[in-house]
């Protein structure tokens, strides 16, 4: 292979990517800033008299409109039109409802459901989707999303080795293949382009393995965080301010309980030792139900109290305790309904009327719990109180309900809470959406942009989503990193910095063995594809990747693959979009993926060179 000789641009452009690498370690700034401060360095370096610059001044800002980051930009506002018709949040309760609520079983069901996914549509798609999905699991079980993001960031990007259209290296595989044949010797058989399933067992154990190296290494991996976010705080308060326990039970009612045949206003309140907050009769769920709702065998009942009440409630009449929420795991969610404080104020219309004149379940669609008045606690036959002014509600209601509470005169609201609108009536619209925009990644040769777009437009324009809504469902933090770093991967191959570090790594290996070059060749792809685009790393490594093979008397085209499986061996830092895109969900630091990226980086390269020599 020819020598490239360095020169004053390489010995820049590696400067400044040392300077990168170096603050993203350390963390000097913010890493979206790291990467403004690399475009205008790029820019800055046109002014040195009669240069044009370390990459041309008229691509610095090409990023903003590439592909890739226009591609993430739709698929999250596709996404976030999927979450507003409750479709990631019945995902969620279905990963839930069979994937338990431990934390490995929920990060083995949430790994293997993302990497499914990335296996037919971009990895950076498929982890954008399953945002929304992570976020609700984390509020629901209350373990941070911390230890639940980057397993699910990982699986995705493995998911992508799984067939030849999950990943963009292997997507443009085939047609590098193609190309090469025009250069191959006469005497050497051409490539055939690979099929479909042609890395399926590869990428398929690579899955596996990555799913079993969370779940038995998790605790010294994953990042710990303190709380489960801002609504475990809320709920901690009204248990230190007030008394209430926010631990809500699902009881089933059985033929010998003697509840049966009663109506729900015929139930004593236990008051602060435990209130009925909902009742399903198997097939729907109801909160906030009229008091004239009857009691059934098979009832099922969400019973929000202490664990010491509860439980003996339960046994005395003859109601069979579920480990776990089922029924009500959505609609009693946190990120669906809470506990709230509201405060009639002096000039409120409802002063002088009684709970039950007022029919608050109904009107209102909450469940007072107890009424503070002064240095005085009520929460016992609490509808035939007469509001005052001043007086303290602490209620259970819906969000949505809540909002319609909190946008009256009559009521001032001073708990914070999601002021989040589900569409369950524009679902039909979202999936169509969806479905266009994945049939037209699948089926047309459109760019991955335009086709995702088209289902991102689709939903503003069919109401599933609005558009202040998407652009606030955009990670911008995601953008700018993304959009900034794509010029420094163009000036590591404008300056022929690239083609030297690979032409200085090979010439060390001069009369290595086939394997060992193998290897070092997949060293260098999992290098180049941490410090530019794996596309970029792609398009670069493949040609000499070849050439190598040649060289040795090795497969070309295994040689080849080799380099595009192992351009998704990103996992150190976040320069790959999924890892960009789960940095700023969930506050990640660049030490978090060096911790647990080492370890999943060795393990790629080891199972990816074995397994190709074993099936190739």
């Amino acid at each position: 292979m020819e020598l490239v000789a360095l020169n004053s641009e390489i010995i820049a452009i590696l400067i400044l990517l040392g300077l990168t690498v170096i603050l993203f370690v350390f963390e000097v700034i913010r890493v979206d800033a790291v990467a403004l401060l690399v475009l205008v360095l790029l820019g800055l370096s046109s002014l040195v008299p009669g240069y044009d610059g370390l990459v041309p001044t008229r691509f610095l800002f090409d990023g903003f409109s590439s592909n890739a980051v226009m591609s993430i930009i739709a698929i999250m506002v596709v996404g976030a039109g999927l979450d507003k018709t409750g479709v990631m949040g019945t995902l969620a309760s279905f990963i839930l409802r069979y994937g338990g609520r431990t934390e490995s079983r929920i990060i083995a069901a949430i790994s293997g459901s993302v990497a499914y996914l990335s296996s037919f549509m971009q990895n950076i798609g498929a982890a954008a989707l399953f945002l929304p999905v992570v976020n609700r699991i984390s509020r629901r079980t209350g373990i941070p999303v911390k230890r639940l993001l980057m397993p699910m960031g990982f699986s995705a990007i493995l998911g992508g080795t799984v067939t030849m259209i999950g990943s963009s290296p292997l997507i443009l595989l085939n047609d590098l293949l193609l190309s090469a044949n025009r250069s191959l010797p006469i005497n050497v058989e051409t490539m055939e382009p690979y099929g479909l399933f042609a890395v399926a067992p590869i990428g398929t154990t690579l899955i596996v393995i990555g799913i079993a190296y969370f779940l038995f290494l998790a605790p010294w991996l994953l990042p710990t965080a303190s709380g489960t976010g801002k609504r475990h705080e809320t709920n901690q308060y009204f248990h230190e301010l007030y008394g209430i326990h926010s631990r809500t039970w699902e009881v089933t009612v059985t033929s010998e309980s003697d509840m049966c045949g009663k109506l729900l206003g015929e139930i004593a309140s236990h008051g602060r030792a435990g209130w009925i907050l909902g009742v399903s009769d198997g097939k729907s769920s109801q909160i906030t139900p009229a008091q004239d709702t009857e009691i059934r065998a098979g009832s099922v009942l969400a019973i929000m109290g202490p664990a010491d009440s509860v439980l003996p409630y339960a046994e005395q009449h003859g109601l069979e305790v579920a480990a776990h929420l089922n029924h009500f795991a959505e609609i009693l969610s946190v990120t669906t309904a809470g506990i709230s404080a509201v405060v009639i104020p002096p000039d409120s219309q409802l002063i002088g009327k009684s709970i039950s004149e007022l029919q608050f379940r109904r009107r209102f669609g909450a469940r007072i719990l107890s009424i503070y008045r002064i240095d005085r606690v009520i929460d016992q036959n609490i509808s035939e109180v007469v509001l005052q002014a001043g007086d303290t509600l602490l209620m259970h209601s819906r969000w949505q309900e809540l909002a319609s509470v909190a946008d009256s005169k009559d009521f001032a609201v001073v708990t914070d809470f999601p002021r989040e609108t589900f569409r369950p009536n524009k679902l039909v619209y979202a999936s169509v959406c969806f479905l266009i925009a994945i049939g037209l990644v699948i089926f047309t040769a459109l760019p991955l942009s335009v086709a995702l777009m088209a289902g991102a437009i689709g939903m503003i324009i069919t109401g599933v989503i609005s558009i202040d809504e998407a652009y606030e469902a955009i990670s911008w933090q995601t953008v700018f990193l993304l959009a900034c770093l794509m010029p420094l991967g163009l000036a590591m191959e404008y300056t022929g910095a690239a083609a030297w570090l690979a032409s200085e790594v090979l010439r060390i290996m001069d009369g290595a063995s086939i394997w060992q070059v193998q290897f070092t060749l997949g060293v260098l792809a999992t290098v180049f594809t941490l410090l530019m685009s794996n596309v970029g790393a792609t398009v670069l490594l493949v040609p000499i990747a070849i050439q190598i093979a040649l060289g040795v008397g090795a497969n070309p085209a295994m040689f080849a693959l080799t380099v595009a499986l192992c351009t998704s061996n990103s996992f150190l830092i976040p320069t790959h979009q999924v890892n960009a895109l789960i940095m700023g969900p969930a506050g990640y630091r660049v030490a978090d993926f060096l911790r647990a990226g080492g370890g999943m980086t060795i393990l790629f390269l080891l199972v990816t060179t074995t397994l190709l020599n074993v099936f190739y």
